[in-house]
């Protein structure tokens, strides 16, 4: 290779970008059981979303409720009766993500 140095350089440009996209990553997942829903919330490397602010949505973007996970990342609510929920996360710095969750889930209920 004529520039190895360049080779180099754009190697470690492609890390450092990568790992600051990782770096605002988080996840949500959310479940029913019975007539709750319950959320967990944790970065990639596994440690829980502490006081991350929890939004849920209806299916037309009305805000439903809110609150804020706990020291473990969890966070749960009554099941409204509503077919479809889209559940945000905010965990400040720029870490934020939805799950979308369908209440159809519980038990065959609608």
């Amino acid at each position: 290779m004529k520039h190895p140095r360049f080779a180099l350089l754009c190697l470690v440009a492609v890390l450092l970008f990568t790992a600051t996209a990782l770096a605002h990553k988080v996840n949500i997942f959310a479940y029913i059981d019975g007539q709750t829903v319950y959320t967990e919330s944790y970065f990639p490397d596994g440690r829980a979303v502490k006081e991350g602010r929890v939004l849920v949505y209806d299916s037309e973007d009305n805000l439903l409720l809110e609150g804020v996970t706990d020291s473990a990342g969890l966070f749960s609510f009554a099941l409204p009766g509503i077919d479809e929920l889209t559940i945000v996360l905010e965990a400040g710095l720029g870490h934020r993500t939805e799950f979308r969750l369908s209440t159809k889930q519980a038990g065959g209920e609608e």
